[in-house]
């Protein structure tokens, strides 16, 4: 017999593909009566609330004709006790008696297993209480939640999570479908904001009180302190009492627990003193539900719908169960209202199999015919319920999916803010912010998220760190770089393996600020022999292999892909040190301050400042007039004699002086700038060398020497794209000296590419060296610690401390402060003027002088119209001679001095006024003469 129900059970579950459909029994009028079952947990803290509220539901629909037409709801509920096993034979149990949907299950775990039999019978589960997001999936089609889903809930505590900037996370959970299912999704949504589960800590679903300890005694063995706590409401508690009687409940430690605990407080308020004390500091969700009249009334009657039953609160989930009779309620009449009709088919499978004479008929169970039908008028309705807008999306969730964050403070709790994948976290009700536009709250981004402070385990508004270094006693695998050269930035000592130098009394120095102790073991990375390759280094930590590295180590930009670097301590790019040599005064010293191109054009402004203001003074200025070589002269020597404010011309016209004087204050500053110039050429050493600088050197095609395991090869060769064949490896700074010294005629190198730090150290004791040319890579030196490290984070305010008190200084000058050799490099291109310095100044002059000869020409052209006003001259002289004459006269008007045309023009107009006086005697007297002959 017991073998023979196993293979019912298997047939339920996993073949009903192969089911046939046999005799079909119809009935196509509305029925008085619709069989609907409920599988729920009578003595659970959820169960209990939920079976007064079902009950209450159905109660409410049958009382009301309008809701069925006169149809009443049918209701057999099942206790499934803690059994997923039992929850199965109970749903088995209602598929017998014609069951057209089944509230429930409502845990997880059964509600995967009854789903198997929900899609073989086409019978609709809603549940009001499985929140395993994997249960709305395909797989299942004809499970409904009618919650919210834990997808949304674990969306919730990673953006709490993100909002607190803590990367590190440690999930205790039960170890069952519910559990597993929920922490795998935080994981995702973690890795979303790159944070991560560090540590995962499953419960087993019947764990006592020991086991329990031991799991939490491994958790706080880890760095992290952020804990995540999802399991179920009737056991979470004594997780948490385990965990104080640990110290686990302390200061430093954050515990977010999923809404088990809310669902405690909602339905045994207030807890007692004993457990509500090792709750402080604790956050929490609840499942958000808008105030409304509906909500209102239901809690109101709640006292008088648990009176026969023990006190107990109404929770969020019964709320959720109430509203789902009625969506039930509402799928049916609308099932009806479109044909539908309540008929079964005979599975002859299950007929065939003859077990009947059991207590479980599983030949009397059928499938419902019209299961697709009222599946999808279920997920069609809209309504509004005592939990607000109650419709179904797309993906089949609950639109507007939203939680109420709340922090365990006192005798109670205290709500600190709301969640919603609308608006992310908010201090605003969702359903506010659900009346304005995305843009208008201003979108879900980390900026836009907002919170009231939270009182943290410890009874502290301090936000915790989040993490420390684990108990287990392990130190700090730091791996340090074996170097055989500038042994001032790291060096080994032996014996014992020590190390110092410059980088170490940083990172030593960068501890003392921390305000925590970091215990550390520093490993030689390399063979001492060559000097090891750093990006190596760097890979073995991202790899895991060290916890950090600390040296000289240059941040690239591949090298922060893989780890994640500090504050720069130091800055260091990549220069070009050369050979140089002295550059010796010559005859033609006094030129070099000015580039070639400088020299033309101030000469070229020198000419034409001389021209214009020859132009301004010519016609009232005899110092400018003159035969034409004496005026070439007085040009010349005017513009010249300006350089040195020695010239004796005076300057008569208003324009004539607004420009000379723009142009000596040009002068004034090209002296000054020449005489600076010249000084620092005659007085500073000079060097030269026939590498200015990277791109000359690459112009060249000489071999380029490097530093064996720097990342200077790569980048010489990927990024300025030089054949490796041209760069030459070296050691020590021996190596550099003689490969410099020997130059690429003696196999040596023309210069060597590394970076400032190393090189100013070189350069302290090689005086016949210097760095040529600009630093063409800026960096910096840091530690590598592993991606998302709240070490590197630390280490680098520790960092700033330093630059900020002077320490950082002091360390450098303890170690790299070398002699006075070091050179500054070739001056003679930093202390040449070039064009670009003053080409604002002749830009300027050079506008003035067009300015002032447009506003001479419109003076010489108003001048020569008056001058030459007769328009009957002007007639007969345009007649009489070519256009080229009047031009011909205007440029020997222009020519002429002033006072002349002036005179002149005055004669003429004596001669013009005697000439109209006699014509007009004239014609007096013919007038005269011809009124006589008329008498």
């Amino acid at each position: 017999m017991t073998m023979n129900k196993i293979w019912v059970f298997v047939l339920v579950f996993f073949n009903g593909e192969f089911f046939s459909f046999g005799d079909r029994v119809n009935d196509t009028t509305r029925p008085n009566v619709v069989n609907i079952g409920a599988i729920i947990s009578f003595n659970s803290s959820v169960g209990k609330v939920a079976k007064v509220a079902i009950e209450a539901a159905v109660d409410d629909v049958n009382s009301d004709p309008a809701v069925l037409n006169g149809t009443k709801l049918n209701l057999q509920m099942q206790d499934s006790t803690y059994n997923g096993f039992m929850g199965i034979v109970e749903a088995l149990n209602l598929m017998e008696n014609e069951t057209v949907a089944v509230i429930g299950p409502q845990f997880s775990v059964t509600a995967h297993l009854v789903s198997h039999i929900a899609n073989e019978l086409h019978v609709p589960l809603l549940s009001f209480a499985a929140t395993d997001p994997t249960l709305t999936s395909l797989q299942f089609p004809f499970f409904v939640r009618t919650t919210q889903s834990d997808l949304f809930q674990m969306t919730a505590i990673a953006d709490i999570i993100e909002y607190y900037e803590w990367r590190n996370v440690i999930a205790i959970y039960v170890d069952d479908d519910y559990g597993r299912n929920g922490i795998s999704v935080l994981g995702d949504k973690l890795a979303e904001t790159r944070s991560k589960i560090s540590y995962k800590a499953p419960l087993s679903p019947s764990a006592n009180r020991f086991e329990i300890s031991n799991v939490l005694f491994k958790v706080d063995l880890m760095d992290s302190r952020v804990l995540v706590l999802h399991t179920y409401a009737d056991w979470g508690l004594q997780v948490l009492d385990a965990a104080e009687n640990l110290g686990m409940l302390g200061s430093g430690y954050v515990w977010i627990v999923t809404d088990w605990l809310s669902t405690l407080l909602d339905t045994y308020p207030p807890l007692s003193p004993e457990p509500i004390a090792k709750l402080q500091g604790v956050v929490t969700l609840r499942m958000h539900t808008p105030d409304s009249k509906l909500k209102t009334n239901l809690v109101s009657r709640w006292s008088n719908l648990t009176r026969r039953n023990e006190s107990f609160g109404l929770s969020t989930y019964g709320l959720y169960a109430y509203d789902t009779v009625w969506l039930l309620a509402r799928a049916i009449d609308q099932f009806f209202n479109q044909g539908g009709n309540i008929s079964f088919s005979n599975d002859s499978s299950l007929t065939q199999l003859g077990l009947g004479g059991g207590k479980l008929q599983i030949d009397a169970m059928r499938i419902f015919n019209g299961g697709n039908l009222l599946l999808q008028s279920i997920l069609g309705v809209n309504m509004t319920g005592v939990t607000g807008p109650f419709q179904f999306a797309s993906d089949h969730y609950l639109i507007h999916p939203a939680y109420q964050v709340i922090n365990v403070v006192g005798n109670g709790y205290r709500r600190i803010g709301y969640w919603s994948n609308y608006s992310g976290l908010s201090i605003v009700p969702p359903e506010i912010l659900y009346t304005k536009p995305p843009n208008a709250n201003g979108s879900t981004s980390s900026s836009t998220q907002q919170l009231h402070d939270v009182i943290w385990p410890g009874q502290t508004t301090q936000k915790p760190r989040g993490w420390v270094f684990p108990n287990n006693g392990r130190e700090l695998r730091i791996g340090v770089p074996n170097r055989v050269v500038y042994r001032e930035f790291v060096t080994l000592a032996q014996p014992p393996d020590t190390f110092s130098g410059y980088c170490i009394d940083v990172f030593t120095a960068a501890l003392n600020f921390l305000p925590y102790p970091v215990p550390y073991k520093l490993i030689p990375f390399g063979d001492g022999h060559d000097n090891p390759k750093v990006s190596d280094l760097v890979s073995l930590v991202a790899a895991g292999v060290y916890d950090a590295a600390v040296g000289d180590l240059a941040i690239t930009t591949n090298r922060t892909r893989m780890v994640d670097f500090t504050q720069p301590y130091i800055e260091s790019g990549l220069v070009v040190v050369a050979a140089v040599k002295k550059k010796h005064s010559n005859a033609w010293a006094f030129l070099r301050p000015f580039t070639p191109m400088m020299w033309c054009v101030t000469g070229i402004f020198f000419l034409i400042i001389g021209v214009v203001v020859w132009i301004l003074e010519h016609r009232i200025n005899d110092d400018f007039r003159g035969p034409p070589r004496r005026q070439i002269v007085t040009v010349l020597w005017f513009s010249f004699s300006t350089l040195f404010y020695s010239h004796r011309e005076r300057t008569l016209s208003t324009l004539g002086r607004v420009v000379l004087i723009i142009w000596l204050f040009i002068v004034l500053i090209l002296n000054s700038s020449y005489t600076a110039s010249l000084t620092s050429i005659l007085t500073v050493e000079q060097l030269s060398s026939p590498v200015k600088g990277i791109e000359s050197l690459i112009s060249t095609g000489d071999p380029i020497g490097y530093q064996r395991g720097s990342f200077a090869e790569n980048y010489l060769s990927e990024e300025l794209s030089i054949p490796r064949s041209r760069l030459v490896p070296l050691n020590s700074a021996d190596d550099y000296a003689k490969a410099l010294k020997d130059g690429p005629k003696k196999g040596g190198v023309a210069a060597v590419v590394d970076e400032r730090a190393y090189m100013e150290l070189f350069l302290s004791t090689q005086c016949e060296f210097s760095i040529v040319g600009s630093e063409f890579s800026k960096m910096g030196w840091g530690f590598a610690f592993p991606r998302d490290s709240q070490l590197a984070v630390d280490m680098s305010t520790a960092i700033l401390k330093l630059s900020e008190n002077g320490d950082l200084q002091r360390i450098h000058d303890k170690w790299l402060k070398g002699s006075a050799c070091r050179s500054q490099g070739t001056k003679e291109d930093v202390d040449r003027l070039e064009l670009n310095s003053f080409w604002g100044l002749f830009v300027l002059c050079g506008f003035a002088c067009l300015l002032a000869l447009l506003a001479y020409l419109i003076q010489i052209v108003y001048q020569f119209t008056r001058h030459y006003p007769d328009s009957e001259d002007v007639a007969s002289s345009t007649i009489q001679s070519s256009r080229s004459a009047r031009i011909q006269t205007f440029l020997s008007f222009v020519g002429e001095k002033e006072e002349v045309a002036k005179s002149r023009s005055k004669r003429k107009r004596a001669e013009r006024s005697s000439k109209r006086n006699s014509s007009d005697d004239g014609s007096l007297r013919s007038l005269d003469r011809s009124v006589s002959n008329e008498a």
